[in-house]
Protein backbone atom coordinates (compact mmCIF):
# COMPACT_ATOMS: atom_id res chain seq x y z
CA UNK A 1 0.00 0.00 0.00
CA UNK A 2 1.39 3.25 -1.01
CA UNK A 3 1.74 6.61 1.33
CA UNK A 4 -0.42 9.39 0.36
CA UNK A 5 1.14 12.85 0.45
CA UNK A 6 -1.68 15.71 0.75
CA UNK A 7 -0.73 19.67 0.34
CA UNK A 8 -2.69 21.03 2.86
CA UNK A 9 -1.79 24.31 2.24
CA UNK A 10 0.98 26.20 -0.37
CA UNK A 11 0.84 29.70 -0.27
CA UNK A 12 3.95 32.22 1.57
CA UNK A 13 3.82 33.78 5.39
CA UNK A 14 0.64 36.04 3.74
CA UNK A 15 -1.67 33.83 1.80
CA UNK A 16 -3.34 34.51 -0.69
CA UNK A 17 -5.47 36.03 -0.40
CA UNK A 18 -4.51 38.34 2.08
CA UNK A 19 -5.97 39.04 5.26
CA UNK A 20 -6.81 42.64 3.43
CA UNK A 21 -8.33 41.43 0.63
CA UNK A 22 -5.20 41.61 -1.90
CA UNK A 23 -4.41 39.14 -4.52
CA UNK A 24 -1.76 40.80 -6.17
CA UNK A 25 -0.95 39.12 -9.31
CA UNK A 26 -3.11 36.03 -8.68
CA UNK A 27 -6.66 35.66 -10.21
CA UNK A 28 -9.47 35.19 -7.56
CA UNK A 29 -11.85 33.54 -10.36
CA UNK A 30 -9.49 30.55 -9.82
CA UNK A 31 -10.23 28.57 -6.86
CA UNK A 32 -6.31 27.21 -7.26
CA UNK A 33 -4.71 30.49 -6.59
CA UNK A 34 -6.50 30.50 -2.85
CA UNK A 35 -4.10 29.43 -0.72
CA UNK A 36 -3.90 28.63 2.72
CA UNK A 37 0.06 28.71 4.84
CA UNK A 38 2.36 25.62 4.14
CA UNK A 39 1.74 22.19 6.33
CA UNK A 40 1.49 18.80 4.84
CA UNK A 41 -0.07 15.63 5.72
CA UNK A 42 1.54 11.99 4.88
CA UNK A 43 -1.45 9.30 5.33
CA UNK A 44 -0.99 5.68 5.80
CA UNK A 45 -4.17 3.44 6.30
CA UNK A 46 -5.16 5.03 9.96
CA UNK A 47 -1.44 6.54 10.36
CA UNK A 48 -1.28 10.55 10.19
CA UNK A 49 2.02 12.34 9.92
CA UNK A 50 2.20 16.33 10.29
CA UNK A 51 4.73 18.29 8.75
CA UNK A 52 3.84 21.79 10.30
CA UNK A 53 1.07 23.47 12.01
CA UNK A 54 0.52 26.77 9.69
CA UNK A 55 -2.14 29.35 11.11
CA UNK A 56 -4.25 27.59 8.98
CA UNK A 57 -4.17 24.14 10.12
CA UNK A 58 -8.22 24.40 11.84
CA UNK A 59 -9.78 24.31 8.36
CA UNK A 60 -7.49 22.52 6.51
CA UNK A 61 -7.53 19.27 8.52
CA UNK A 62 -11.48 20.01 8.30
CA UNK A 63 -11.24 20.14 4.73
CA UNK A 64 -9.57 16.79 4.64
CA UNK A 65 -11.76 14.98 7.10
CA UNK A 66 -8.95 14.33 9.60
CA UNK A 67 -9.65 12.61 12.96
CA UNK A 68 -6.19 12.04 14.24
CA UNK A 69 -2.60 12.76 14.22
CA UNK A 70 0.29 10.10 15.09
CA UNK A 71 3.41 12.55 14.78
CA UNK A 72 4.25 15.91 14.40
CA UNK A 73 7.25 17.19 12.01
CA UNK A 74 8.47 20.35 11.56
CA UNK A 75 11.01 22.50 9.03
CA UNK A 76 11.75 25.50 11.22
CA UNK A 77 10.33 27.77 13.51
CA UNK A 78 8.46 30.91 11.59
CA UNK A 79 5.22 31.42 12.32
CA UNK A 80 3.97 30.66 9.15
CA UNK A 81 5.16 27.29 10.16
CA UNK A 82 3.96 26.88 13.89
CA UNK A 83 1.40 29.27 14.80
CA UNK A 84 -1.36 26.85 14.41
CA UNK A 85 0.08 24.60 16.94
CA UNK A 86 -2.70 25.55 19.43
CA UNK A 87 -4.94 23.26 17.07
CA UNK A 88 -3.26 19.70 18.45
CA UNK A 89 -4.87 20.29 21.73
CA UNK A 90 -7.85 18.65 20.29
CA UNK A 91 -6.34 15.23 19.93
CA UNK A 92 -4.84 15.20 22.82
CA UNK A 93 -8.64 15.57 24.45
CA UNK A 94 -9.85 12.73 22.39
CA UNK A 95 -6.84 10.39 22.99
CA UNK A 96 -5.62 11.59 26.05
CA UNK A 97 -2.04 10.99 24.98
CA UNK A 98 0.13 13.36 24.21
CA UNK A 99 1.37 14.29 20.64
CA UNK A 100 4.95 13.64 19.99
CA UNK A 101 5.92 16.71 18.19
CA UNK A 102 9.94 16.42 16.38
CA UNK A 103 11.99 19.52 15.57
CA UNK A 104 15.52 20.87 15.03
CA UNK A 105 16.90 22.43 18.10
CA UNK A 106 15.95 25.92 17.46
CA UNK A 107 12.57 25.36 16.53
CA UNK A 108 12.71 23.03 19.86
CA UNK A 109 13.88 26.32 21.56
CA UNK A 110 11.05 28.35 19.92
CA UNK A 111 8.42 25.69 20.66
CA UNK A 112 9.27 25.65 24.29
CA UNK A 113 9.45 29.36 24.83
CA UNK A 114 6.27 30.51 22.87
CA UNK A 115 4.12 27.81 23.19
CA UNK A 116 4.99 26.68 26.75
CA UNK A 117 1.73 25.06 27.89
CA UNK A 118 1.71 22.54 25.19
CA UNK A 119 4.28 21.17 26.46
CA UNK A 120 4.08 21.70 30.42
CA UNK A 121 1.92 20.64 33.21
CA UNK A 122 -0.12 22.92 34.73
CA UNK A 123 -2.62 23.25 37.45
CA UNK A 124 -5.66 21.31 35.88
CA UNK A 125 -4.06 22.07 32.09
CA UNK A 126 -1.89 18.97 31.41
CA UNK A 127 0.60 19.20 28.29
CA UNK A 128 -0.63 18.21 25.32
CA UNK A 129 2.48 17.82 23.44
CA UNK A 130 5.78 15.71 24.40
CA UNK A 131 9.05 17.61 22.46
CA UNK A 132 11.42 15.27 21.32
CA UNK A 133 15.06 15.68 19.43
CA UNK A 134 14.49 15.46 15.53
CA UNK A 135 16.91 12.47 14.45
CA UNK A 136 18.67 12.06 11.10
CA UNK A 137 16.52 9.18 10.18
CA UNK A 138 13.25 8.57 11.59
CA UNK A 139 10.94 5.19 10.97
CA UNK A 140 7.31 4.95 11.40
CA UNK A 141 5.83 1.50 12.06
CA UNK A 142 2.78 -0.16 11.57
CA UNK A 143 2.44 -3.48 12.54
CA UNK A 144 5.04 -3.47 13.53
CA UNK A 145 6.75 -2.88 9.97
CA UNK A 146 8.88 0.20 8.95
CA UNK A 147 6.22 1.75 6.41
CA UNK A 148 7.58 5.34 5.98
CA UNK A 149 11.40 6.60 6.68
CA UNK A 150 12.11 10.01 7.00
CA UNK A 151 15.58 11.57 6.30
CA UNK A 152 16.22 15.23 7.83
CA UNK A 153 18.57 17.06 5.59
CA UNK A 154 19.90 21.04 7.69
CA UNK A 155 19.17 23.11 4.72
CA UNK A 156 19.59 26.87 4.66
CA UNK A 157 16.58 29.18 4.94
CA UNK A 158 18.39 32.73 4.83
CA UNK A 159 20.29 33.20 8.17
CA UNK A 160 18.25 30.24 9.93
CA UNK A 161 18.09 26.22 9.13
CA UNK A 162 15.59 24.95 8.40
CA UNK A 163 14.86 20.84 7.69
CA UNK A 164 14.27 19.32 4.14
CA UNK A 165 12.57 15.79 4.99
CA UNK A 166 12.95 12.94 2.55
CA UNK A 167 10.17 10.40 2.73
CA UNK A 168 11.27 6.62 1.35
CA UNK A 169 13.63 7.96 -0.18
CA UNK A 170 11.23 9.05 -2.75
CA UNK A 171 9.76 11.99 -2.49
CA UNK A 172 11.63 15.18 -1.04
CA UNK A 173 9.89 18.13 0.91
CA UNK A 174 11.23 21.58 1.24
CA UNK A 175 9.28 24.03 1.64
CA UNK A 176 11.56 27.11 3.44
CA UNK A 177 15.05 27.44 1.58
CA UNK A 178 17.20 29.50 0.38
CA UNK A 179 20.54 26.70 -0.54
CA UNK A 180 20.83 22.65 -0.14
CA UNK A 181 24.62 22.04 0.68
CA UNK A 182 26.71 19.72 -2.09
CA UNK A 183 26.69 17.13 0.20
CA UNK A 184 23.33 16.44 0.52
CA UNK A 185 22.40 16.68 -3.37
CA UNK A 186 23.02 13.04 -3.58
CA UNK A 187 19.95 12.32 -1.08
CA UNK A 188 17.73 14.29 -3.57
CA UNK A 189 18.23 12.48 -6.78
CA UNK A 190 16.53 9.72 -8.03
CA UNK A 191 12.50 11.13 -6.40
CA UNK A 192 9.91 10.41 -8.33
CA UNK A 193 8.76 13.76 -6.67
CA UNK A 194 10.26 17.08 -5.24
CA UNK A 195 8.32 19.53 -3.67
CA UNK A 196 10.36 22.71 -3.41
CA UNK A 197 10.09 25.78 -2.05
CA UNK A 198 9.41 28.78 -4.83
CA UNK A 199 8.38 31.67 -3.17
CA UNK A 200 8.44 34.24 -6.52
CA UNK A 201 10.28 34.89 -9.89
CA UNK A 202 12.58 37.30 -8.69
CA UNK A 203 15.67 36.36 -6.43
CA UNK A 204 15.16 35.87 -2.72
CA UNK A 205 17.55 35.88 0.42
CA UNK A 206 15.50 33.46 2.39
CA UNK A 207 13.90 31.46 -0.49
CA UNK A 208 14.56 29.53 -4.06
CA UNK A 209 13.29 31.60 -6.98
CA UNK A 210 11.81 29.60 -10.36
CA UNK A 211 15.61 30.02 -11.60
CA UNK A 212 16.97 28.72 -8.22
CA UNK A 213 14.37 25.40 -8.84
CA UNK A 214 14.78 25.28 -12.31
CA UNK A 215 18.56 24.82 -11.50
CA UNK A 216 18.27 22.51 -9.05
CA UNK A 217 16.06 19.73 -10.98
CA UNK A 218 18.29 19.97 -13.94
CA UNK A 219 21.01 18.42 -11.27
CA UNK A 220 18.92 15.67 -9.21
CA UNK A 221 16.79 15.20 -12.20
CA UNK A 222 13.67 14.13 -10.41
CA UNK A 223 10.52 12.57 -12.32
CA UNK A 224 8.03 15.47 -10.87
CA UNK A 225 8.57 18.78 -9.40
CA UNK A 226 5.78 20.34 -7.70
CA UNK A 227 6.05 24.22 -6.80
CA UNK A 228 5.40 25.08 -3.30
CA UNK A 229 5.64 28.32 -0.90
CA UNK A 230 3.87 30.62 -4.04
CA UNK A 231 3.54 34.26 -2.94
CA UNK A 232 1.01 36.74 -4.57
CA UNK A 233 3.11 37.22 -7.84
CA UNK A 234 2.72 34.25 -9.08
CA UNK A 235 -0.41 33.07 -10.57
CA UNK A 236 -1.59 29.64 -11.01
CA UNK A 237 -2.46 29.32 -14.80
CA UNK A 238 0.57 32.01 -15.87
CA UNK A 239 3.26 29.83 -14.21
CA UNK A 240 2.01 26.73 -15.34
CA UNK A 241 2.46 28.20 -19.03
CA UNK A 242 5.98 28.71 -18.33
CA UNK A 243 7.26 25.36 -16.85
CA UNK A 244 9.09 23.07 -18.28
CA UNK A 245 7.48 19.56 -18.37
CA UNK A 246 7.68 17.71 -15.28
CA UNK A 247 7.36 20.90 -13.41
CA UNK A 248 3.97 22.20 -12.21
CA UNK A 249 2.61 24.66 -9.20
CA UNK A 250 0.78 23.08 -6.21
CA UNK A 251 -2.46 23.97 -5.27
CA UNK A 252 -4.13 23.53 -2.00
CA UNK A 253 -5.70 20.14 -1.78
CA UNK A 254 -3.57 18.40 -4.56
CA UNK A 255 -2.45 14.67 -3.57
CA UNK A 256 -0.30 11.99 -4.81
CA UNK A 257 0.83 8.29 -3.46
CA UNK A 258 4.16 7.02 -4.04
Amino acid sequence: MKIEFVILGCGSSFGIPRIDGYFGKCDPNNKKNYRTRCSVLLRFKNINILIDTSPDLKSQLLKHNVKNINKVFYTHPHGDQTHGINELRVFYIKSRKKVPVYANLSTRKYLNQSFRYCFSDAKNYPAILELKKLSYLHYIKSKKKNIIKLRSIKVEHGNIDSTCYVINDKCAYAPDVSRILPKDLKYLKKLDYLVIDCLRYKSHPSHYSLDDVLILVNKIKPKKTILTNLNNDIDYNEIKKKLPKGIVPAYDGLSFRF
